[in-house]
């Protein structure tokens, strides 16, 4: 009989890829069943029930997960990990691993592993055991006003995180979806939306104790992987394996400036722009700087987790994850 650790645990997102996800899974079971990967599955029905799915295999004995979808399934499987982890006692990070059928819409997070954007290509990584350790980055929100020590939410993180502009659009996006809004068309409208009300905030930045910015800016990224938005680089220098989490801070400047540079963002040169902040750390900190004020959206990995003040760090332990590469 084969025990629980050893079956793949499949949490699939009947709502990713624009409805398609159904249709590709079907593909994926049967190169399972061809390769003779013993595997169950899930289907995720409202929001959060990923996690709760995740979470509640892993109680049971379960440690390889497989994210059906995208980007946001793969944050959801990850947090449904982190939240048994984090509640039980004994248990090593590296006994689990998470791989990936990719059927979402941006699927950024594969591109630092060189997984394959095909179903029957990510199955055979995974006969093939192709895994490799990767960052895990917990995220701490806390009260604005500093009134509490201890954190008000915690998430965890993969990929990228952004506070400021990319944050704000996802925050539109999700509200749109809640008005039972779907389809490619509705980031556009959401875009024009968040420039047309185009603004600065205010916030202090922190990398491992020192701050490297202070003031008005448009927007914070923050990576453990370069890609992002369907193939941008807001963090080009990111790597999965470093320790480390990389800062993007865009200052207030002159839109004409930005747009100007607008193309470095998919060309991996972003950092050639002089006005721009860049830092690597195992811990950054993001504060305001005004007592009170308008609290900025965090997104991760395309989900509005809540606001800012936030603390980003790296965890000690790594995950097992699919990986193409080494």
């Amino acid at each position: 009989m084969v025990e629980r650790k050893d079956i793949w645990f499949a949490v699939v997102n009947p709502h990713a890829g624009s409805g398609k996800t159904i249709s590709e899974w079907q593909k994926a079971e049967i190169r399972l069943r061809q390769m003779r990967i013993h595997y169950t599955s899930a289907k995720s029905e409202h929001i959060n029930h990923a996690v709760e799915l995740t979470a509640d295999a892993a109680a049971k004995g379960y440690r390889k997960f497989v994210a059906v979808g995208g980007d946001g399934t793969v944050h959801d499987v990850l947090n449904g990990i982190m939240k048994y982890y984090d509640m039980t006692e004994g248990v090593a990070l590296s006994e689990f691993t998470l791989a990936v059928i990719p059927i979402g819409s941006g699927n950024d997070w594969i591109k630092s592993h060189g997984v394959p954007n095909d179903t029957l290509e990510a199955v055979n990584l995974i006969a093939a055991g192709r895994f490799s350790l990767q960052d895990v980055v917990r995220i701490k929100q806390f009260p604005y006003d500093g009134s509490d020590d201890s954190p008000s939410r915690v998430d965890y993180m993969l990929n990228i995180a952004g506070i400021g502009f990319d944050a704000r659009v996802c925050e539109r996006v999700n509200v749109k979806k809640q008005m039972g809004k779907s389809g490619r068309f509705i980031y556009f409208l959401s875009l024009l939306r968040v420039l047309r009300h185009f603004y600065s905030f205010q916030a202090r930045v922190i990398a491992d104790d020192k701050t490297i910015y202070e003031g008005d800016c448009y927007s914070l990224a923050f990576g453990t992987g370069p890609y992002s938005g369907g193939g941008m680089r807001q963090v080009p220098e990111a790597i999965v394996n470093d320790g480390l989490t990389d800062v993007l801070v865009i200052p207030k400047v002159k839109m004409t400036y930005l747009f100007r540079h607008l193309h470095k963002l998919f060309t991996g040169t972003l950092l050639s722009v002089p006005e721009l902040v860049y830092a690597q750390a195992k811990v950054i900190k993001v504060l305001p700087t005004e007592a009170f004020g308008d609290i900025e959206p965090i997104e991760v990995d395309g989900e509005v987790v809540g606001r800012y003040p936030v603390v980003f760090e790296v965890i000690e332990e790594q995950l097992n994850v699919l990986s193409n590469k080494n």
